[in-house]
C-alpha cells in the first residue's frame, strides 16, 4: 500500500503539468489570433488610415500657417523717486488707450494706429517679497537706527529703503511685427519717461547733489592742505604729537580729521553713484532683444490632428461594432 502512493502522486502531477502547458498554449493561440484580427483589420483599412493621416497632416500645416507667430520684448525698469505708483498708472493708461485705438494719443507719439495690430502691453514685479525678507529688511533697519544719532547715516537709511521697496519690474510688450513691434517699444518707453514733473524733481536733485559733490571736495582739499600743514609743521618740531597748533587758543585734531575726510569722500562717491543711477524717473536696466512667443496648443499640431483623426475612427467603428452585436442580442 506505501509503494502505491508514489506512483499515484506522480500521475497527478504530469496531469497538472500538462493542464498547464495546455492553458499556456491556449493563451498563446488566443493572442496570436487577436494579432492577425488587429492586423486584418488594419490592412482592411490601411487607406482609410493613410487618408486620415495626410488629411491630418495638411489641417495641422494648416493652423500652423493661419495662427501668426506671436514676439515679445521684455523691458526690466526701477522707479526712481516715488514713480512707482506712477509707473503702474502710465502702463494701464497705455494699455487702455491700445484697446480705444486712440489715434491722437498714438499720434502724438509719432505711432501709426494701423501698426499696433495685435500690440499690448502688461508690467509685473520681477521679484516678490516674502515674509522673511520683510522680518529681515525690519531687523535691519532697527539695527541702523542705534546710528541715527551719526552723521550720514540718515543717506545709508535712505538708499537702503529705496533698495529694498523699489523693486525692479518687468514691462512686457507683445507684437507681430519684429520692425514696427521694436520701434513702438522704444517709443513707449520714451514716453513713460518724459513725465515732467519727475524730470524736474530729478533735476533738481541732481543739482543739489553735485552742489554737494563740490562742497564736500572743497572741504577735503582743505583738510589736505592742513594735514600738510601739520606734516611741515612735525619737519621743523619734532616735539609735537597729534595736535597741530592753529593759534595761541584752538588745536586740530588729525585722527578726527582724517575720519571726516573719509566720510566726505564716501559721500562724494555715494552722491556720484545716485547721479548715475536717477537720470531717469524709471530707470532702464535691461531693455530685451526680440523674442518669440511659443505657441503651445499648435507646438505638436501637426502630429495631434492626424492621431485625434485616427482615435476618433476607431472610436466610430467600435460603437458601430458594438451596435451590430447589440442588435444580434435582440434578435
Amino acid at each position: 500500500m506505501e509503494d502505491q502512493k508514489p506512483n499515484h502522486n506522480s500521475t497527478a502531477d504530469e496531469i497538472d503539468l500538462g493542464q498547464i502547458f495546455k492553458s499556456f498554449k491556449n493563451g498563446l493561440n488566443i493572442l496570436f489570433n487577436n494579432f492577425l484580427r488587429l492586423f486584418l483589420y488594419i490592412k482592411k483599412n490601411i487607406i482609410k488610415f493613410a487618408v486620415l493621416i495626410i488629411v491630418g497632416i495638411l489641417i495641422g500645416l494648416g493652423l500652423n500657417t493661419i495662427v501668426q507667430t506671436k514676439l515679445k520684448t521684455e523691458v526690466i525698469v526701477k522707479p526712481n523717486l516715488e514713480s512707482k505708483v506712477y509707473l503702474y498708472d502710465i502702463v494701464n493708461s497705455i494699455s487702455a488707450n491700445l484697446e480705444a485705438k486712440d489715434s491722437s494719443f498714438f499720434g502724438a507719439l509719432n505711432i501709426d494706429v494701423d501698426d499696433l495690430q495685435g500690440f499690448e502691453i502688461e508690467i509685473e514685479p520681477v521679484e516678490q517679497v516674502s515674509e522673511v525678507d520683510i522680518n529681515d529688511q525690519i531687523e535691519y533697519l532697527e539695527m541702523l537706527e542705534k546710528f541715527r544719532d551719526e552723521e550720514g547715516i540718515i543717506e545709508v537709511v535712505r538708499n537702503e529703503i529705496l533698495n529694498k521697496t523699489n523693486l525692479q519690474h518687468r514691462i512686457i510688450f507683445y507684437y507681430k511685427d519684429a520692425d514696427t513691434g521694436r520701434d513702438i517699444t522704444e517709443k513707449l518707453i520714451s514716453y513713460i519717461n518724459s513725465n515732467e514733473y519727475y524730470n524736474e524733481l530729478l533735476a533738481l536733485q541732481v543739482a543739489n547733489a553735485n552742489e554737494r559733490i563740490k562742497k564736500n571736495s572743497d572741504l577735503v582739499d582743505q583738510i589736505d592742505r592742513l594735514i600738510a600743514a601739520y606734516s611741515g609743521k612735525l619737519e621743523r618740531d619734532k616735539e609735537l604729537e597729534g595736535t597741530l597748533v592753529l593759534n595761541e587758543t584752538e588745536q586740530l585734531d588729525v585722527p578726527a580729521l582724517l575720519m571726516l575726510k573719509e566720510e566726505l569722500i564716501q559721500g562724494i562717491e555715494i552722491k556720484k553713484l545716485q547721479i548715475q543711477e536717477q537720470k531717469q524717473a524709471i530707470r532702464i536696466i535691461s531693455f530685451g532683444d526680440v523674442q518669440q512667443i511659443e505657441k503651445t496648443l499648435f507646438t505638436n499640431i501637426v502630429i495631434l490632428v492626424p492621431l485625434i483623426l485616427v482615435l476618433a475612427y476607431l472610436l466610430w467603428d467600435m460603437l458601430k461594432y458594438l451596435n451590430r452585436k447589440a442588435n444580434e442580442l435582440v434578435v
